[in-house]
Order: C-alpha cells, then sequence, then structure tokens
C-alpha cells in the first residue's frame, strides 16, 4: 500500500497491467454486476441535467424503468447506484455495433454536455472506499476484465497509466503527479532486485 495525501493506494495499480479491449469484451461491465454503478451525491444532479439530453438513446426498457423507480437506488450494501435493467445492464447503456457503451459519455464526446460519465465508471477497474479518515484505492479484480489484462500486459500499460485521466479528474494532478513518481522509484527498485 501507498500513502498519498489522505489515500491508501493498492500497489496492483502499479503492478497490474490493465488496458480496456471494447473489441473483445463488448462492454461487459456496463451489462454485467449485482448492482448499477455506485454514484456519488454530487452526481446525481449532474445526470438530472443530462437526462434530457440522451433520453432518445436510452432503450424502451430504460425509459420504463427511470419513468417508474428514477435513474438510480440504494442497493443493498447502502450505496447509492445507477438503476438496471432485468438485474443486470445499467440503464444509460445502449448497444453500438454490437459494443455496449454509456449514452452520457456519448452526449459528453458529442459536446452536448459537460458531464463526463460517474466516476466510479470512469475510474473502473479501481474501486474507491471512503473511510473516516482516508480514501482508500483499490484495484478490483474481475474476471470478465481479463482480456484487458491481456492487453495492457501485451502493450505494457499499468492500470495507473491507463486511469491516468480518470485519476486526475477524481484526486488532482498533483496526485497524479505524486503516484507517478512513486510508481517509478516502485519499479526502478524491483527491476534491481
Amino acid at each position: 500500500m501507498i500513502q498519498i495525501d489522505n489515500t491508501i493506494v493498492s500497489l496492483d495499480l502499479l503492478e497490474q497491467f490493465f488496458c480496456c479491449d471494447l473489441a473483445t469484451c463488448k462492454g461487459i461491465c456496463c451489462i454485467e454486476g449485482d448492482s448499477g454503478a455506485p454514484l456519488e451525491q454530487s452526481e446525481i444532479a449532474e445526470i438530472e441535467k443530462v437526462l434530457p439530453i440522451i433520453w432518445n438513446d436510452l432503450s424502451e426498457k430504460a425509459k420504463l424503468i427511470i419513468k417508474e423507480q428514477g435513474f438510480h437506488y440504494t442497493d443493498i450494501e447502502g450505496d447509492i447506484v445507477t438503476s438496471i435493467i432485468d438485474g443486470k445492464e445499467c440503464v444509460f447503456s445502449y448497444i453500438d455495433n454490437g459494443v455496449c457503451k454509456c449514452a452520457i459519455e456519448k452526449a459528453f464526446k458529442e459536446g452536448k454536455t459537460n458531464f463526463y460519465k460517474p466516476i466510479s465508471c470512469h475510474l473502473y477497474p479501481i474501486r474507491i472506499t471512503e473511510y473516516k479518515t482516508f480514501t482508500a484505492v483499490n484495484y478490483h479484480k474481475w474476471d470478465i476484465c481479463k482480456c484487458a489484462k491481456i492487453y495492457g500486459e501485451k502493450n505494457k500499460i499499468p492500470a495507473y497509466i491507463f486511469l491516468k485521466d480518470a485519476l486526475v479528474r477524481r484526486f488532482g494532478n498533483d496526485w497524479y503527479q505524486q503516484l507517478k513518481q512513486i510508481a517509478e522509484l516502485y519499479k526502478k527498485e524491483k527491476e534491481s532486485k
């Protein structure tokens, strides 16, 4: 573990290779799981603003669920998460040429909104857990991301490098630069052994 400011960071971010391979996985992380994507309280208002913009990109099932129960709920662990379809698929997902993608991210890339997508989705496979005195930054290992590990290893891309934009968005550039320096020292130390 590494401490940067008030965060405790898993060494897996430095040691594990990771790079999404959508051509292989088809965006399965937006479909599989036991609940929706975790949301921060501040993201609810952002998504409420985006909802009319992305409405036509959503499936009829997603629209029905959002009308009936809203776009988020509290799961059994007490976390606020995105609503899901048939116990799996995120209501904000859509299929593009056989690949599951995010309607919120699509709107952002088209310049229709300033909100990229929930930070938990942007950070994945990193999971954030808030405690009273620190924030845990962990690497979540999941079989459906096996192809991302293989692709990352093939291209020698550590998780912290692949996730740079998301980490900067969540923790800031200074924090990321500290992580990068630690990662470089850690790599040199391992190579010298």
